[in-house]
């Protein structure tokens, strides 16, 4: 439970973009539509493969 009064998703009132986009990716790999390279690649068929890919795009938005 957050108690800083901010936003849902946020600790200290700093927004986590993150962990948000980790939660997005997770739910696609449960749906059975995440894919692995691009849109036309492989389904990821492996949990560890696609938390692998989650950390990977949460990385990728903090570069930025």
């Amino acid at each position: 439970m957050n108690t800083s009064g901010g936003y849902a998703g946020t600790i200290g009132g700093k927004r986590m973009k993150g962990k948000s986009k980790v939660r997005k990716v997770m739910h696609e790999f449960k749906e059975g539509s995440l894919r692995s390279g691009s849109k036309s690649g492989p389904k990821v068929k492996n949990r560890k493969q696609a938390i692998a890919i989650a950390l990977s795009e949460a990385r990728k938005g903090k570069k930025k």
